[in-house]
């Protein structure tokens, strides 16, 4: 099983970045997958959430209307659309498989600064 993040980078505050996870190992189609983030001396903290289908998608109330989580079944492939930036956006971000699968990629580093 593989989980794979690609994307992170460093971005002025207002700019806009794209995260990519790319799954293998397991039925990507059938599990629901998260994005998480932990920042410097701070907890991992859930960003996002979508269903198995990608019908249904939950956020952290500090990114509502700023990021999209997505995915692409056919390319077993989940995706974080970040926009319009904040500094304390910044933290490594992680792609999850959710229990039962349990699965954590190695993680992607997101700066926001000027």
């Amino acid at each position: 099983v593989q989980l794979v993040e690609s994307g992170g980078g460093l971005v002025q505050p207002g700019g806009s970045l794209r995260l990519s996870c790319a799954a293998s190992g397991f039925t990507f189609s059938s599990y629901a997958m998260r994005w998480y983030r932990q920042a410097p001396g701070k907890e991992r903290e859930l960003v996002a959430h979508i269903i198995s289908a990608g019908s249904r998608t939950n956020y952290a109330n500090s990114v509502k209307g700023r990021f999209t989580i997505s995915r692409d079944n056919a390319k077993n492939t989940v995706y974080l659309q970040m926009d319009n930036l904040k500094p304390e956006d910044t933290a490594v971000y992680y792609c999850n498989a959710p229990p039962p699968l349990g699965y954590w990629g190695q993680g992607t580093q997101v700066t926001v600064s000027s």
